[in-house]
């Protein structure tokens, strides 16, 4: 039996971070239906501050054609210095009632890059500082497919209203040829990237593989006013563990 969490920003666990000095780099490819749900990466840019709910919809198709439909929702913020704040809620049955699990949550600072996880089970905060450039994490951006490659295809998909903001839009086929499927027949892997400009992150994005299901990805509740302080602070009962290397 596989588990399912959510995975808003190892955008969050096995992520680093997008540079706030470079904005117009967009997330990687969607990875398709797995264990661990890319949720929305929140670039730490300044002069944007605003907080939501993260809504992740997954619908698996497994080996047995049976289906496994889990939901959940997070919570994500950035504060008008670039400070972000992300989670990672477990995955629960659509007639689940109340606030799914909290199993993580990450904090970035762009002005000190010091970067936090913490953990509400084991009460501990993990910081480091990152000594490089930040990068875009996986799962956050589709980039460019070459032109001259047959099995691949971009467009752009036009404009769409949400909440106030204009969201601009991208699909990315994929063509898994019929030799290699497993089917018998060619499969498109569709992926859809709905970017917003005004807060610099996708408010939706969409995935279906035909193999294996279909997920999504929303962002909701958008409230773009300052958050509270408190959002971005470890809790009081945490052990903060120093995982910078020692120096030389």
């Amino acid at each position: 039996m596989r588990r399912f969490c959510s995975y808003p920003a190892v955008l969050f666990l096995f992520a680093t971070l997008c540079s706030a000095q470079n904005q117009q780099q967009m997330p990687r490819d969607y990875r398709g239906v797995q264990t661990l749900v890319p949720g929305i990466f929140v670039t730490p840019v300044p002069n944007a501050p605003f907080s939501a709910t993260v809504e992740i919809l997954s619908h698996e198709t497994l080996p047995d054609g049976s289906e496994n439909v889990r939901t959940t929702k997070a919570h994500i913020a950035r504060a008008s210095s670039g400070r972000i704040y992300n989670e990672r809620r477990q995955l629960v049955p659509t007639g689940f009632k109340g606030e799914p699990a909290l199993l993580s949550a990450h904090i970035y600072d762009p002005s000190s890059r010091l970067n936090i996880f913490y953990n509400p089970f084991q009460r501990i905060a993990r910081e480091s500082i990152f000594n490089g450039p930040p990068a875009a994490p996986l799962n956050t951006t589709p980039a460019r497919t070459p032109a001259n490659n047959p099995y691949f295809k971009q467009e752009d998909i036009g404009t769409q209203p949400l909440d106030g903001l204009t969201l601009t839009g991208i699909r990315k086929t994929h063509i898994i040829p019929a030799a290699m499927s497993s089917t018998g027949k060619d499969i498109a892997i569709v992926d859809e990237y709905w970017y917003s400009p005004d807060l610099s992150i996708y408010m939706i994005i969409k995935h279906n593989d035909p193999r294996t299901g279909e997920q999504l990805v929303a962002v909701s509740d958008v409230e773009r006013h300052e958050p509270a302080a408190s959002v971005f602070a470890v809790p009081a009962n945490f052990k903060i563990i120093d995982e910078n290397p020692p120096e030389q």
